[in-house]
């Protein structure tokens, strides 16, 4: 159980970063963004994460609102998956859970 849940975590972390990384990077380098190595692979790190918002949400939601959507969506997984691995350590032993 424990393992699982901090895979969740950990899983949600690495898409948050990456999003992160490609917004700050999207507003550094501006137009040329598509033709940046670096943007590119944060593109690829990212797509199951936005295709995956996009089966969620209805079709009503422009693209251009994928990413914050996306980012909500994490941020809500990080915080169930946080929960549920504190709720877990309290009830087996903080010394186990370490």
């Amino acid at each position: 159980m424990l393992l699982l849940v901090s895979i969740a975590k950990l899983l949600a972390e690495i898409a948050l970063l990456a999003l992160l990384g490609q917004g700050l990077l999207a507003l550094l380098v501006g137009r040329t963004r598509a033709h940046n190595p670096i943007y590119r692979l944060l593109q690829i790190l990212t797509s199951p994460v936005l295709r995956l918002t996009r089966l969620l949400l209805p079709r009503q939601v422009l693209d251009r609102h994928l990413p914050l959507a996306a980012v909500a969506l994490l941020l809500l997984v990080w915080l169930l998956s946080t929960g549920l691995k504190v709720s877990h350590c309290l009830r087996v032993g903080v010394k186990l859970c370490q």
